[in-house]
């Protein structure tokens, strides 16, 4: 007799994900399954410090496959496996998504009211420090209620590391 499990809500799922994506050095960052007419999409987001590139993201995605068919953990359904890198637009809501992005330009939305923008200098597991027009200023992660990386087409001198975040390897099962 077969195991069958069913990890499809998101705790359960993302429970099953998360040692798989950590045997690579790697975050999970969400995992949802989406209905999409007769198939479903299983969409998984990882992401490490220094970033991800195309070939790590082949390998998780791997990875992901081979246990996903060996605990049949999606059924007998069809489905597709998509595997990729946290868009930039991605919501900082952990310091690690903060740590990754010091030298970014961010927007942030603090709890008292008003918006503040600075570039990350560092983040602890508190607070960041940010360069907001020359001075320092260091927020609190519960002081803020939405925070947002800005696109900069001209990023200053210095701060121009190719992009290395891998965008989607799909995978039919």
């Amino acid at each position: 007799m077969s195991r069958r499990t069913d990890h499809t809500d998101p705790e359960s799922l993302e429970n099953f994900l998360r040692p798989l994506v950590a045997q690579f050095g790697c975050d999970l960052e969400a995992a949802e399954v989406t209905p999409i007419g007769k198939r479903r999409l299983l969409r998984v987001l990882v992401d490490r410090d220094g970033g991800i590139n195309l070939d790590d993201v082949a390998d998780v995605t791997r990875a992901i496959s081979k246990a996903l068919d060996a605990d049949e953990v999606m059924g007998d359904g069809a489905y597709t496996l998509e595997v990729s890198s946290p868009g930039v637009d991605r919501p900082l809501t952990l310091p690690r998504h903060w740590r990754r992005n010091v030298t970014r330009l961010v927007e942030v939305t603090l709890v008292a009211g008003g918006k503040v923008t600075g570039r990350i200098k560092s983040a602890t597991d508190e607070a960041a420090e940010l360069d907001v027009k020359g001075r320092p200023r260091t927020i609190a992660y519960g002081d803020i209620t939405k925070a947002k990386i800005q696109i900069e087409f001209n990023r200053p001198a210095g701060n121009d590391e190719a992009e290395s975040a891998a965008d989607g390897v799909q995978e039919e099962n």
